[in-house]
Order: C-alpha cells, then structure tokens, then sequence
C-alpha cells in the first residue's frame, strides 16, 4: 500500500505551475456526495450488468448478432430506470463476422486438443479438414523460394518456436511509488509523428504503400497461390507488454493457455477470400513445431464455421441516452460520459470493455434512483466500432461536434466527456491531457473520495481511446487513471476475459466515482476550462 504522505508530496510537486490562475473554490455539494455514495456502495448493482453483458451476450463484436442482442438488452434496460432519449445511431462499417463452430486437435503422432479461436473476419474450412502441417515462417523475400511447392493442401505454422517463460514479471500492476511519481510528471514532448489513435483502413492486415503491396500481403498472396489449407499463428514474439497509458512500466503476459486474439481479415467486398487463421496457445504451438523440426510428420483435425452479414444497413452503432437538465439557462449543455459497447471475440469482453459500459450505465442509475435533478443534461454513449479504430465515436464527433474544420454547435455546449477503457480496476484519478486549468478543480473534486482511493491527477495526454476523438475536437475530455491489475497480463483481447477475472469491490467504487464527477460537471455554474489551444 502506497503510504499517503507520498502521495500527497508528489501531488505538491505536480501542482500547477506558478503564474498560472487557479480556479475559485468549487461547491461541494456534500448531501448530495452522501447519497451517491449510500446507493453507489451499498446498493450497488454494477456487477449484474457486466454478467448480462459479458456472460449471456457477450461477446460484443461490432457488427455481429450478439452486438445487436446486447444493445437491446441495454436499452431495455436504460429505459427501465427512467433514462430519457434511448435511442441508436447507426453508421457504415462494412460486413459483419461470427464464429459457428470452431475444433482443432493434432493427431498425430500423437493426440493433443488444441486450445486456440480462429481471428475475426476469417472464412471457415468447409467442414472437417484433415491434414499434414508444415513449419513455415516467411520472414523476408528470401524466404518464398524456400517454401514454394511445400504449402499445397497443408496446415502452415507461421512463425517460428517462441520461448515460454517463468512469471517471474509483474502480472498483477497496482501502482507503486515509482508509478505515481512518473504518472505526476510532465511526459516527455511526443515524437514528431504525434499521437495517434486505433486507426487504419477496415479491417485487414498491413496496408500497401506508394511503392506497392507491402512483405505482410505478398506473404498473404503466396500463401493462397501456393494453395496453403489454413494458418496457425501462437501471437506476439514477446510475452511482455506495455502497463498502458504511456507510462515506462512492463507487465508480464501469462501464457499458459492464455492467449490474444484480433482480426484476421477484411469487412470490405473482399471479405471471407481469404484462409481461414487461427491463434493457438504458445505451448501447443511450440509443440508442434518442435516435433516437426525433428522430422517427424504431425497430422491436425481442424474445423472452422463463420458467418458473414452483408450491410443491408448500417451494422454498427452507438447508443446515446441522457438525464435531461433542469435549469432553464444550462439545460442545453451536456456533460458526457462513455465507453466502448463493443469487445473482441475471443472470450466475453468482460474487462473489456462491459466494465466501462456497466460503470457508465450504473452511474446513471445511482443518479436516477436518488432522484437528482442535473442542471446540465447528463448524456451516457456507449460506443461501437472502439475495437477497429475508434469507430462509434468518431462518428459521434463528426455529425454533432466537429467534421475536420467544421465545427458544429454542439462542440460549445459540451462541458466534458469522461471516460472509462482500462479494465476492471478502482479509478486512482484522471489523465488530465495537458489541460492544466482543470487540474484545481477536479484537485477539490477528489479530496472527499481520498478513502476511495482517489487521489491521483496525472498531467499527461493519454490516448487509444475514445475519450480521443473528444479531445482532438477541443472538448475537455478525459480518462480516468486506473489500476491495471491483470488487464495487460492475462484479459486485454485475449480468450480468457471472463466475468471471473472482473473485481467486485473495484468496480463498485468506479461506478460511484463516476457518477460524482458527472454530479459536480453538471452542477457547477462555469462549463470545465478547456486546455490552451497548442498545448497538444
């Protein structure tokens, strides 16, 4: 445990700098702080949303049936709590994808069930498939000659053997001294290139240049002419990983049957013309490819069923509903808060992201139940299309707060957007993203949630989620700072988020923070400061 007076010290020395202004004393409205916290603690009922949203629909994959089968069930159930305007926004997203039936064991020489789950968007086997496999790892252009006339009716392992580790890595980051200290300080000045969201084209795997295809699609290409059945991968050449947030710390991945699973093809017209991919366990991987390596034949039984949805309308969507505001001057401002709806396919998407789904969906109802009555309107989105680049939010920017230079009416009036993507660990704080005007008020903000653990203003801008598109249109937005617990090590896109990793007591703290936040951004008399133009 952090000691506080550390805490505290760092907290001094990150403050504003001198000559900057600082904000008025914020009105603290502790009655209502009193009721937020007796219905948020005590009341909670944030872990039955994750279940709903994770283990009977999930997962959520944008474009898919249970996407649309959670959204019903969300707005069911926001509607049921009295939340106003619940409705769907729909935008173009290409054709959607789900996963039938997937089997996979090697059987010979010997016999071993395969833990893997073929990637999104990738077509089946059509039926059962027996075959030989081969070991071939296409690293640069010398490497086709070699495998040409050996793919032809075959399995293809595509990468070499990886080494397995000890977990003698952090797994499990909670933030320590050295953590709170870099989190206090100003980050380091951003490459040249700036930062970036999740973006590219849809779907796909490594786009072309000006110069033509690039080695990852001529890889693609030769792998289909050489007549190749299907491709097994076992992930990332290394099992460590970044903590997140821009910060230096490593979190170690936990292996074990554990692994990360994405998109393996293409939403355009193209979609489904490629081999069916697969990600299997790094142990049963090396396995594989360590007895083929000695000359001995290995044999798998694999079956892959997908289904692919045509765009007969728009396949993803957001869903916006609000509290409406009461005061007559103020109403027509918004406070916003959200999170991405949607997850991968590979397990539930339980820490990713119907944690921040069900925080978001839970402060309303805390603030619902209670019977406030926000002078500023209080608006939940829950976006889609997060997990292919930001989509659903995007979009949200582009038709109602800014379309590149255009800048929309509805960019003024909104006072922040709060945010929550990290997985299912306590809020520590916020990521203020270099808008140090809001750091005095949001510092009074959280000095009654100390025994929550809030405590903590980070000065850096963080991105790769949605709370991004916001901040690039000029809106104070933000994400809160979270502990990362086993987000990076065992769940973030893998096939082991599931509702049992998600922690019961953390998220019922998130849901009560939030719907404090969204308390005070809706009560005070000012919209929040918004950060100097050029600061980022």
């Amino acid at each position: 445990m952090i000691r506080r007076s550390f805490v505290a010290a760092a907290l001094a020395l990150s403050l504003v700098p001198a000559g900057r202004l600082m904000a008025q004393s914020e009105a603290i409205d502790a009655p209502m702080l009193a009721r937020i916290r007796e219905e948020g603690l005590r009341h909670s009922q944030v872990m039955d949303h994750i279940s709903w949203l994770a283990d009977v629909y999930g997962p959520r994959l944008t474009g898919s049936p249970t996407m649309d089968q959670a959204a019903e069930w969300a707005m069911k159930t926001l509607r049921s709590w009295g939340i106003a305007n619940v409705h769907q926004e729909r935008f173009a997203f290409g054709k959607g994808w789900s996963l039938v039936r997937f089997n996979a064991q090697m059987i010979e020489p010997q016999v071993m069930p395969i833990i893997g789950m073929p990637e999104s968007w990738t077509t089946g086997t059509k039926g059962r498939v027996t075959a030989d496999v081969v070991l071939a790892p296409i690293r640069s252009e010398d490497d086709f000659a070699m495998y040409r006339g050996r793919l032809r009716g075959r399995i293809v392992l595509t990468q070499p053997e990886r080494e397995v580790n000890m977990l003698e890595g952090r797994i499990v980051l909670k933030m320590n001294e050295q953590d709170i200290r870099e989190a206090l300080s100003e980050p380091p000045p951003p490459p040249p290139a700036g930062r970036g969201g999740r973006g590219g084209p849809p779907g796909g795997r490594g786009g072309a240049n000006a110069s033509g295809p690039s080695l990852q699609q001529r890889i693609a290409r030769f792998q289909v002419d050489e007549g190749a059945l299907a491709l097994i991968e076992r992930g990332p050449d290394s099992d460590m990983a970044t903590g997140g947030s821009d910060l230096s710390w490593q979190t170690q991945k936990t292996d074990g049957g554990t692994f990360g699973v994405g998109s393996g093809g293409s939403r355009d017209e193209s979609a489904g013309t490629g081999l069916p991919s697969i990600v299997v366990a790094v142990e049963h991987y090396n396995r594989m490819a360590r007895i083929l390596e000695k000359g001995v034949p290995v044999r798998m039984e694999l079956e892959v069923e997908t289904r692919f949805y045509d765009e007969t309308q728009p396949r993803a969507f957001n869903i916006i509903g609000e509290i409406p505001g009461t005061d007559p001057v103020l109403k027509d401002q918004i406070v916003m808060i959200g999170a991405h709806f949607d997850s991968h396919h590979g397990a539930t998407g339980a820490t990713d992201n119907a944690t921040g789904s069900s925080a978001m969906m839970e402060a309303l109802r805390i603030l619902q139940t209670i019977g406030a009555k926000p002078r500023r309107t209080i608006r939940i989105a829950l976006w889609g299309g997060e997990e292919q680049g930001l989509l659903g939010s995007r979009e949200y920017v582009r038709s109602h707060v800014a379309d590149g230079t255009a800048v929309k009416p509805e960019q003024s009036r909104i006072s922040a957007y709060f945010n929550i993507d990290n997985g299912t660990g306590r809020i520590r704080g916020v990521w203020l993203q270099e808008n140090h005007a809001v750091q005095p008020v949001f510092q009074q903000w959280i000095q009654p949630l100390d025994d929550l653990g809030v405590e903590l203003l980070g000065p850096r801008a963080v991105g790769s989620t949605d709370h991004a598109s916001f901040d690039q249109a000029g809106v104070p937005a933000f994400q809160f700072i979270q502990e990362r617990l086993e987000y990076n090590s065992r769940t973030h896109h893998t096939n082991m988020d599931f509702v049992d990793r998600v922690q019961k007591d953390d998220m019922v703290q998130m849901a009560t923070v939030v719907a404090w936040f969204a308390w005070q951004a809706a009560q005070r008399d000012a919209m929040l400061p918004r950060r100097t133009a050029g600061t980022h």
